[in-house]
C-alpha cells in the first residue's frame, strides 16, 4: 500500500521544490545553503515554492553537505535559579533571531563526569557551538580540562576565563552599596550569596570595594543561599550587627528580609534600608517597592550567541566589555533615622 492510499502525504522534497519554482535541483540547494551567487529573484522564487508546498528542510542532511548544523548548545546547572533560568529562556530567543536552534543539556555542577558527558551529548548533536551557563567555579574547571572542538562562551561566571561574557557583577554591587552610602548610611551589611556561586563571591568583592572607596566600616556578611527562607533567617544578625542598611545579593533574600524585619516590628526603609539585585519581575510589587540592581539578561544572551556564531564561521569573537549594570531606585531606601 502507497503512502497516499494509507492516508499519508509523502514529504515534499527538493525535486517537487525545483520543478515548482522552474529550477533545477542544485539551484534549490544552493539556496537551502545560503551560498552567495544565487540571485535574489531566484531565491525569492525557490523560497516561495517551498512555503507553498510546505517543505521542511531535513536539518541533518543539510548539515553532511555544508558541515552546518546551524545548532548550538547549552550546557546549565542551576537552571531552576532566576538568573541561569532567564538567561537560557533569552539564549534560546536569540539563537533564533540568529537562525539557529538551541540544544539543551544539564549537569551537577559539582561533578565532573556528568560535565564531560554533557558536553559529549551536545558534540555528537553536532552543535556548531557551546554556551555554558556556568555560576560555579567546578565547571570551569571541568571545562578547562576539556578539548572540545567548537567554540565555547560562558555566562553567569562572574568573568572568570578568557572564554567569559557577563554582567559586571562587582560594579553592580558598588551601585547598590553607594546609594546607601548616598543616602547616609555608615553601617551596612552584606547578605550574600552562596560562597561556590562566582556572581556571589564577585558581588561580595564589589560590597568590600565600595565600602573600602567610601572609607566606611563594613558591616557583617550574612551567607545565605539565594531563597527567600535564608533571607528570612538573617534578621537576627542584621539586628545584632548595628547595621542600618542591608545589601542583599538577591531579590528573593530581599523579600524574605524583608518579611523578617517587619516580623520583628522593624519598618523598612523607616529602621532599616534594603537593597537587592537581579530586578526580578516581582521585585516592583514588594511593600514597599525595592530599590535593586538591575541584569540586562537579554543583552548578555545576544552577546553570548553572537560570540558562539562568530568562533563557529572561523572569526574570532569580540573582546566586549562586560555588561553594565543599573540601579533602579524605589522605596526601600531611606536615609538613618
Amino acid at each position: 500500500m502507497s503512502d497516499t492510499s494509507s492516508g499519508q502525504r509523502r514529504a515534499v522534497g527538493v525535486r517537487e521544490v525545483a520543478a515548482r519554482a522552474g529550477v533545477s535541483r542544485q539551484t534549490v540547494s544552493r539556496v537551502l545553503n545560503e551560498h552567495p551567487e544565487v540571485a535574489a529573484e531566484t531565491r525569492e522564487r525557490v523560497i516561495a515554492a517551498m512555503t507553498e508546498l510546505g517543505y521542511r528542510m531535513n536539518n541533518a542532511a543539510r548539515a553532511l553537505g555544508t558541515r552546518r548544523s546551524r545548532i548550538l548548545g547549552v550546557l546549565a546547572s542551576d537552571a531552576l535559579q532566576y538568573g541561569p533560568s532567564r538567561s537560557i529562556a533569552a539564549l534560546e530567543a536569540s539563537s533564533r533571531e540568529a537562525g539557529y536552534w538551541l540544544s539543551a543539556a544539564f549537569a551537577d555542577a559539582g561533578d565532573a563526569a556528568a560535565v564531560v558527558a554533557a558536553v559529549d551529548h551536545l558534540v555528537v548533536q553536532g552543535v556548531e557551538g557551546i554556551v555554558v551557563v556556568a555560576p560555579h567555579a567546578r565547571t570551569l574547571e571541568a571545562l578547562d580540562a576539556l578539548r572540545i572542538g567548537v567554540p565555547v562562551v560562558t555566562l553567569h561566571a562572574a568573568d572568570r576565563g578568557a572564554r567569559g561574557l557577563s554582567v559586571d557583577q562587582a560594579a553592580g554591587a558598588r551601585l547598590a552599596v553607594a546609594a546607601l552610602a548616598d543616602a547616609g548610611h555608615t553601617r551596612i551589611a552584606h547578605l550574600a550569596g552562596p560562597a561556590d556561586w562566582l556572581e556571589a563571591e564577585s558581588r561580595a568583592e564589589g560590597f568590600a570595594a565600595e565600602i573600602a572607596a567610601r572609607g566606611l566600616v563594613a558591616g557583617p556578611v550574612i551567607e545565605g543561599d539565594w531563597t527567600a527562607g535564608s533571607g528570612y533567617a538573617a534578621v537576627e544578625a542584621v539586628r545584632e550587627s548595628g547595621a542600618t542598611a542591608v545589601f542583599a545579593a538577591n531579590d528573593q533574600m530581599a523579600l524574605g528580609l524583608l518579611g523578617g524585619l517587619h516580623e520583628a516590628g522593624l519598618s523598612v526603609p523607616g529602621d532599616i534600608s534594603v537593597v537587592g539585585f537581579d530586578d526580578i519581575p516581582d521585585a516592583a510589587f514588594y511593600w514597599p517597592r525595592l530599590t535593586t540592581v538591575r541584569q540586562d539578561f537579554e543583552e548578555s544572551a545576544r552577546r553570548a550567541v553572537a560570540a558562539a556564531v562568530a568562533g563557529s564561521a572561523g572569526a574570532a569573537a569580540s573582546d566586549l566589555p562586560p555588561v553594565a549594570p543599573v540601579l533602579v531606585a524605589r522605596d526601600s531606601v531611606a536615609p538613618p533615622r
